[in-house]
């Protein structure tokens, strides 16, 4: 895999005066369209696109003649986006150990392969980087006493991916481990194919694996499929994630002896989805599956064990404290032990909303069955629970906007990709739906099941979400259908707002003087939002019955000004889940109060004029 991230968009001073340059015609559209006499403000019109004026012609040509992915290198690098190609570096056969530390994205094929004894570490591998990629293919197979070692693997990376195709396939001895591996990434994408196939007693340990991570997807596809005395443990996996789905398929398949060990998985974790099809079951003999605080304290959630265990022999499955999830998940056994041998499970614990269709009728025991009564509702979340899935600071009161107030700042620094809007001109003849997905792939050349496809039906189908109640929403890729979108549910009249720098950040500070727009009065607002995507896009949604707040943000020690602070208190909460991170934070509940957020990087928020 390949990114194309452009580092240039400063333009030439005639370029910035030519009238047929893009930021030449947005201004001249700003003017139209806002009635006060406020200019286009700076942090909005460093967002636009910074092609040349011969450029921009030719690309819309080309995205007029549905031919521009055939330039798309040339497009990406000249109009500042975020282009991912499938490009691989291969390092063939490496004969000896390696340690790779502070080392990005590359393709190992065959590495490590044959080898005898000794090990290869991955230290901070692709750390801080915006695009993690890494192919790992008959990686150290036949193998005989060979150790791997991933530690901090692309931590804090924007999107990664990283595919591990036959795997540790016939190796024998030696042991695997994934430490850090993925923790807090935007997009992570893992793929484990035939992983540690038809290997011998070559262990495989998973902690703190994808941590804190956002969105994420995991298949793990004829993992240890006919092994030997192969167990792998996962530890503290998909914790306090957000939106994270896994599937193994096929998972154990055949196996022999193999003890697998599930401990805090996708625990505190938002809304897990979790399949499982197929695994331990097809023959597997002997082996010994283990789910402890199994999706314990998560938000929701759904798991799906279709055929597990199916006509294994003396296998046994241990389940405790499973699911007990804070909001009810909803949890599927189908086919579970059917036609095994010798099959033992045991559910302690387990929660409400699980189902258990054509299962083994022996050989299975049901412990303490949890239904949450009225008293364990989301009142009594605290601790180290509150804020699992919103940082602790992300939320407060409107009460914490006065002067000489201390308070915590919560990471308010961009993580995405630096990319810039596109011209209408353009985004207007370019595919944008899922029921054009295939058009989209296209144009930015993505392949199918790549890491690019799946931004771009995750952005696509996020723009296409139905709009909650009373909320009007769309996305934009440029700021002319931004300025309409305001405009039309604000009128004419419109200022757009940011906070003005990141200083701050992650520290305690003390609020200066506060000032609410409109005199502090009660307003409505569109807010936007950043979503990944090739070029530029904005999720902006019209946010009813708000206050706004520009405050000055002081440091502690000096009480100098640092930043300017945008904040916005939603004075109505009624119509919220009880599951939001807001009231997990704050610990209270649907129109029981207000809840207010700073406006992080490149975010914004837009409201009538004072």
């Amino acid at each position: 895999m390949q990114v194309s991230l452009s580092k240039t968009t400063t333009l030439n001073t005639s370029t910035k005066s030519n009238p047929f340059s893009p930021k030449s015609s947005l201004t001249r559209y700003w003017k139209t369209q806002i009635s006060n006499k406020h200019p286009i403000p700076n942090f909005l019109l460093s967002k636009a696109s910074p092609l040349p004026p011969l450029e921009f012609s030719l690309f819309t040509k080309l995205a007029s003649n549905y031919s521009l992915s055939s330039h798309l290198s040339s497009f990406c690098s000249s109009a500042n986006l975020f282009c991912i190609s499938d490009a691989t570096v291969s390092n063939s056969g490496h004969p000896k150990d390696s340690n790779f530390a502070v080392y990005d994205g590359k393709g190992f094929s065959n590495y490590g392969s044959g080898h005898l004894g000794g090990g290869d570490t991955f230290k901070n591998y692709s750390e801080n980087t915006n695009f993690a990629s890494s192919g790992f293919t008959k990686y150290s197979g036949g193998s005989t006493g060979h150790r791997e070692g991933f530690n901090s693997y692309a931590t804090d990376a924007n999107v990664a991916n990283s595919n591990f195709t036959s795997y540790a396939g016939d190796a024998t001895g030696g042991n695997g481990e994934f430490n850090s591996y993925m923790p807090r990434v935007n997009v992570p994408d893992l793929r484990f194919t035939t992983y540690s196939g038809n290997g011998n007693n070559h262990p495989l340990t998973f902690k703190s694996y994808v941590d804190d991570t956002n969105s994420g997807n995991q298949q793990f596809v004829n993992y240890a499929r006919n092994g030997n005395g192969v167990p792998v443990g996962f530890t503290s996996y998909g914790d306090t994630s957000n939106v994270v789905g896994s599937t193994f398929s096929h998972y154990g398949e055949l196996a022999n002896g193999g003890n697998d060990s599930f401990k805090a998985y996708s625990s505190n974790a938002n809304n897990p989805k979790n399949e499982f099809k197929s695994y331990g079951g097809g023959g597997g003999n002997a082996g010994s599956d283990t789910f402890v605080s199994y999706r314990d304290r998560a938000n929701s959630g759904t798991d799906s064990f279709v055929s597990y265990g199916r006509k294994a022999n003396s296998g046994r499955s241990v389940f405790v404290n499973y699911g007990k999830s804070f909001n009810p998940g909803s949890d599927s056994f189908r086919e579970y032990g059917k036609g095994a041998t010798g099959q033992h499970t045991g559910f302690s614990t387990y929660s409400l909303n699980t189902t258990f269709k054509e299962y083994s009728k022996t050989g299975v025991s049901f412990g303490q069955y949890a239904k949450p009564g009225l008293k364990e509702g989301l009142n009594k979340v605290s601790g180290s629970l509150v804020n699992k899935w919103s940082e602790p600071v992300k939320f407060f009161r409107e009460k914490m906007l006065k002067k000489g107030t201390l308070m915590m700042m919560p990471d308010i620094v961009d993580k995405m990709p630096k990319r810039s809007f596109l011209p209408r001109a353009i985004t207007s003849k370019l595919p944008f739906a899922t029921n054009k997905l295939s058009d989209v792939k296209e144009v930015f050349q993505a392949q199918d099941n790549s890491i690019l496809e799946r931004v771009l039906s995750n952005t696509l189908s996020e723009c296409e979400r139905a709009p909650s109640p009373g909320e009007t929403k769309r996305c934009v890729g440029s700021i002319e259908d931004m300025v309409d979108f305001a405009v039309s549910v604000l009128g004419h009249d419109v200022v757009v707002r940011t906070t003005k720098n990141v200083r701050g950040s992650k520290k305690e500070v003390m609020i200066g003087e506060v000032k609410g727009v409109n005199g502090g009065k009660l307003t409505k607002s569109v807010s936007c939002h950043q979503s990944l995507y090739p070029y530029l896009m904005y999720y902006c949604h019209s946010v009813p019955k708000v206050r706004v707040y520009v405050a000055e943000i002081l440091d502690v020690s000096s009480k100098a000004k640092i930043n300017t602070g945008v904040a916005i208190c939603h004075i109505d909460t009624s119509s919220w889940s009880p599951g939001h991170g807001a009231f997990i934070a704050l610990g209270s509940g649907p129109g029981k109060i207000e809840v207010c957020h700073w406006i992080f990087e490149n975010d914004m928020t837009w409201t009538t004029a004072d």
